[in-house]
């Protein structure tokens, strides 16, 4: 594995309401990042991650959604908007964070954390599209990710999870 100095500790970013969130509150925890859309033929997924969390959040798991416009205008809302929108239609209770590019020239740093190998030290994978999930263990270094169609309850996620 190559040296890195960066892991999922070393970001801050926004949550939905605006607030800074420390990434480093979550050590100890793993973590599924997800790039999220509410307009997305994968939009449904928000169930599942929802379900996913519910189920392991007490088994230091965490879900982390990023809400971004990157692929053909599917999170076209606000943060205000989008909030409503998973609150409302999906229940969701797991953390979300503010609108960001995951892709491009204004790519968020996490974003580029993630998909960079000679940053996160494990693998290339930009984004393909919305609800691609990134596996972080608990020590912040990622794993491995998940591709967008890909279950949130598949095999791969789940038995990451639950290996001890």
């Amino acid at each position: 594995m190559a040296s890195q100095n960066e892991n999922l500790y070393s970001f801050k970013v926004e949550d939905i309401d605006g607030k800074e969130f420390d990434l480093s509150s979550l050590k100890g925890k793993k973590v599924l990042v997800v790039n999220v859309a509410s307009k997305c033929g994968l939009t449904p997924q928000y169930e599942k991650l929802q379900g996913l969390y519910e189920k392991y959040k007490d088994n230091n798991f965490v879900v982390i959604g990023f809400p971004a416009n990157n692929f053909n205008g599917q999170e076209p809302g606000t943060n205000e908007e989008i909030k409503a929108f998973c609150t409302l239609k999906y229940n969701v209770s797991f953390p979300m964070m503010s609108k960001i590019d995951v892709i491009g020239d204004n790519k968020a740093p996490l974003y580029g954390w993630l998909t960079e190998k000679s940053r996160n030290g494990k693998l290339d994978a930009e984004v393909q599209w919305n609800f691609q999930k990134f596996m972080i263990d608990e020590n912040g270094n990622l794993v491995d990710f998940a591709a967008p169609r890909e279950d949130p309850f598949s095999e791969k996620i789940v038995k990451w999870i639950e290996n001890k």
